[in-house]
Formats: C-alpha cells, sequence, structure tokens
C-alpha cells in the first residue's frame, strides 16, 4: 500500500480502505486470518530488529503511567478514548486523521485515558503513532493491538506505552497467562477483554485490576450494552470493569454508571463526529473545556 508523511513527520496510511472480513465467515475465521497476519509481523520486526536489541530501548522508554488508577481515579464512568483510524468493518472512519492532535482534544476534553490502534493492514494504524501520542499527552495510553507474543509487548513498553489490550478469544489460556505475567513484568497492567461469558472463569483466573467486555457480538456485529451488565454482575467489585462497543450517548454512560461499570472503552462514535471535544463533553455530560 502507498504512503504519505503523516503528521509530525512518521509514517501514515492513505485513505483507502482496509481489507474486508466478511462476517459470513465466522469468528473463528475472522480472529485466525488477523492472528495469522500477526505472526507473519511478529516474525518480520524480529529480523528488523532482534529481541535483545529492543530490550535495551526499554531504558529508554518513559516510567509507566498507572493506566488502573486513572480510571479508579474519575469522577463517573471513566473514559478511555480511542484513537481509531479504520476498521474492517467500518471502513475508513475518519480521513482527517492526526493522531496527536485528536489525542489532545480527547484529554483536553476529560478522558482518562487513552487507547491508540497500531495494527495497519486491518485498522490503518501504526505503532509511531502510539509513540507520538505518547510524548503529547499526560494520560496513559494503552496500546490497542492483537498480541500473541511477548515481543509485541516488549515493543509497546519500548514505545510508551502503559497498557496493553489481550484478547481471551485469541489467546489459549497458558498463552494468555504468559503475556499476562510478561506485561506485569515491565509494570504495566493489561486490559484484558473477552465476549463470550464462557471466558470470564479463565480470565479471572489471573486476577487481573482490568477486565473489559466487549459488547459487540462477534458472530453479528450487532452491540448490545445489556452484556456488559449481565457480565458485571460476575467480575468482582474491586476490578475495574471495561465497557467496549456500542457506547453513544450520555444516557448509555448513566445507564453504565447505574450498573456499578467503573470504565469504558469508545472510539468509533467519538472519531465519527465533526467536532470530536464536543462530542467528548456530550458524551460525560461536561461543558467544561
Amino acid at each position: 500500500m502507498a504512503t504519505i508523511p503523516g503528521p509530525a513527520g512518521f509514517r501514515a496510511v492513505r485513505c483507502t480502505a482496509p481489507p474486508h472480513l466478511d462476517k459470513a465467515d465466522g469468528v473463528s475465521n475472522i480472529l485466525e486470518k488477523i492472528m495469522q497476519t500477526k505472526r507473519g509481523e511478529v516474525d518480520a520486526a524480529r529480523q528488523r530488529v532482534p529481541e535483545e536489541a529492543l530490550r535495551e530501548q526499554l531504558a529508554e522508554a518513559p516510567p509507566v503511567r498507572d493506566f488502573v488508577q486513572a480510571l479508579r481515579d474519575a469522577k463517573r464512568v471513566g473514559l478511555i478514548a480511542e484513537v481509531k483510524k479504520a476498521s474492517p468493518s467500518a471502513g475508513l472512519i475518519r480521513e482527517d486523521f492526526d493522531p496527536v492532535k485528536i489525542a489532545l482534544t480527547y484529554q483536553q476534553h476529560g478522558a482518562n485515558c487513552l487507547s491508540v490502534l497500531t495494527d495497519e493492514q486491518y485498522f490503518q494504524g501504526h505503532l509511531d503513532y502510539l509513540k507520538e501520542v505518547r510524548k503529547a499527552v499526560r494520560i496513559p495510553v494503552l496500546r490497542k493491538e492483537f498480541i500473541l507474543d511477548r515481543y509485541q509487548i516488549l515493543e509497546a513498553r519500548a514505545a510508551g506505552a502503559d497498557s496493553i489490550l489481550l484478547i481471551a478469544e485469541c489467546l489459549p489460556q497458558e498463552q494468555l497467562a504468559d503475556l499476562y505475567a510478561c506485561s506485569r513484568e515491565l509494570g504495566m497492567e493489561p486490559l484484558i477483554e473477552l465476549y463470550e461469558p464462557d471466558n470470564l472463569e479463565r480470565v479471572l483466573s489471573l486476577n487481573p485490576q482490568l477486565v473489559g467486555v466487549n459488547n459487540r457480538n462477534l458472530k453479528t456485529f450487532v452491540t448490545d450494552l445489556e452484556h456488559s451488565f449481565r457480565l458485571r454482575k460476575q467480575v468482582p467489585a474491586d476490578v475495574v470493569f471495561v465497557s467496549e462497543s456500542g457506547i453513544k450517548t450520555h444516557a448509555d454512560v448513566e445507564r453504565l454508571a447505574a450498573a456499578n461499570v467503573q470504565a469504558m472503552l469508545v472510539g468509533e462514535s467519538l472519531m465519527r463526529q465533526p467536532d470530536i471535544g464536543v462530542a467528548v463533553q456530550q458524551l460525560l455530560g461536561s461543558t467544561a473545556s
């Protein structure tokens, strides 16, 4: 794919549609396609930068910001605002895409944490976006990626990430536990995401501080906030529970608060708005800038 210079001089992807993943393929096939791509990417990255060299870069990484505490300190429902250009299901979400400008707008208008997409092929993200965003903001930043290897976690920390995403549906238990431990060793508390209720027990067996529930049905792509409400009852109260997908209005946020959901991850519904700052304020029910 052709590229053009991005904001702040880093690489950006042209505004072309990402690869389309047909939901008729089934969720297992869709995730396997993505994970197969990731395996190839990790192998190629290791060839460019050996793991030993990557570990040496950790000494230059900024100190980890406390992602969990930032959400606990939120006045009501903590906001993880997502910097997201495109997705396989939605296509191009925002054409005028300046990740640093968007991140600063999120921060100014009340986001507690940020999530930055770094997948290139399916979401038109880039690890450089995370690096530049992390340098520009004061709040914690999560690397949103399909992580299957410790190498990607080292990459994330070297780039300045304060947290990472681990997706239970993509990882067998031994691998999930290993990646969780690796992230903790580097000082980052991961956000462990699940959709299928059957995965909740194995996620909770790791004693995580952060659990995310995706409200998007991975077979139909329909979102339903009730999915979070049902699973919230099964997660210990001291675990920060993050509701993901389908959150669009302040009324949705009020419903989350009433269900003792401590945090939400919101991306597409904010990224599509002409004025992202106003959209954040409306979502949070705030008028302060």
